[in-house]
């Protein structure tokens, strides 16, 4: 039985490095291209296994190429696919530019058209013995589904609130640890401070702690009491893309450690750094002993 679990997206990324952004209607040399696995909770739980953490995937994954990607990038990782339907359609697919310039990514996005995940009673099994519970907005009915499942059985529900999903209302009071970016908590709640949106989002949904990422500033965590900021650690970096999904699953990891929520943020703060330093959002994350490391030697 896994600890951690997870519904969102599975994209089948394609990285194309170049040493600055191109201009319309020209040609250019690109420095790498590297075939990856990619999405929100599927990158979370990859890292979550990587750091050490037993993880299961609950997904719709296709017969395709990109499918059969995604399928081999999760074992190759240790995630357990063993949940995972699959059926005819097209993956969803990426094309992320990474700007060497400036550090920045681009991403063009392709959805597919596999057909949505709906939980079957093995799926709803690994879900009510599992300790967390990740969700992205993405696959909405069976997160949702899934949540209510998980806040029935003592699982706690991980949201990474990354995008402004239709139909987010639904699952937002469903969250025990709710983790939004800056962009997210800001557009969502109106505010004009992370402090206010903070306030704004436990008051609205009630989770257990909210916590706002904002890159290179570091963040801070709300638990209807007191706000506090946790560090960015500061890296050389070669690929941003993917270093909010896997803080979100150091985060859970770290929750299954049983560790106070402010350490919780400082481990993913050092995690998603260290995967910075790295091209691939999957491949870039580091072993547990890297962090530790890491850690002993900037915190």
């Amino acid at each position: 039985m896994a600890q951690i679990t997870g519904i969102g997206a599975n994209v089948f990324d394609t990285l194309v490095k170049v040493p600055s952004f191109p201009v319309e209607d020209t040609k250019s040399c690109v420095e790498t291209v590297v075939a990856s696995g990619g999405g929100p909770t599927g990158t979370g739980l990859v890292a979550a296994a990587k750091l050490g953490a037993r993880c299961s995937v609950l997904a719709v994954l296709s017969t395709d190429a990109g499918g059969h990607f995604l399928m081999d990038d999760y074992k190759k990782f240790g995630v357990d696919t063993s949940l995972v339907e699959i059926r005819d359609g097209e993956s969803f697919s990426a094309i992320v530019l990474l700007n060497s310039a400036t550090g920045s990514r681009t991403c063009l996005l392709n959805r597919g058209t596999l057909p949505k995940l709906v939980l079957n009673e093995a799926q709803k099994a690994e879900i009510r013995g599992a300790q967390v519970l990740m969700v992205d907005g993405n696959e909405m009915d069976a997160a949702v589904a899934a949540a209510e499942i998980a806040r029935a059985s003592g699982t706690k529900v991980l949201y990474d609130a990354g995008g402004l999903y239709a139909g987010i209302e639904r699952l937002l009071p469903l969250a025990d640890i709710l983790i939004p970016s800056a962009e997210y908590a800001l557009g969502f709640t109106q505010k004009a401070t992370l402090e206010d949106a903070a306030r704004d989002l436990n008051a609205r949904f009630h989770p257990e702690i909210v916590v706002i990422t904002n890159g290179a500033e570091g963040g801070i965590l709300f638990d209807g009491a007191q706000i506090r900021s946790y560090p960015a650690f500061k890296v050389e970096v070669a690929d941003s893309n993917g270093a909010g999904d896997v803080f979100h699953g150091a985060f859970a990891f770290a929750v299954t450690r049983g560790w106070d929520y402010f350490k919780c943020c400082v481990f993913s703060s050092a995690v998603s750094a260290l995967k910075c330093t790295k091209v691939g959002a999957r491949s870039g994350v580091p072993f547990y002993t890297e962090v530790e490391d890491f850690l002993r030697k900037n915190y």
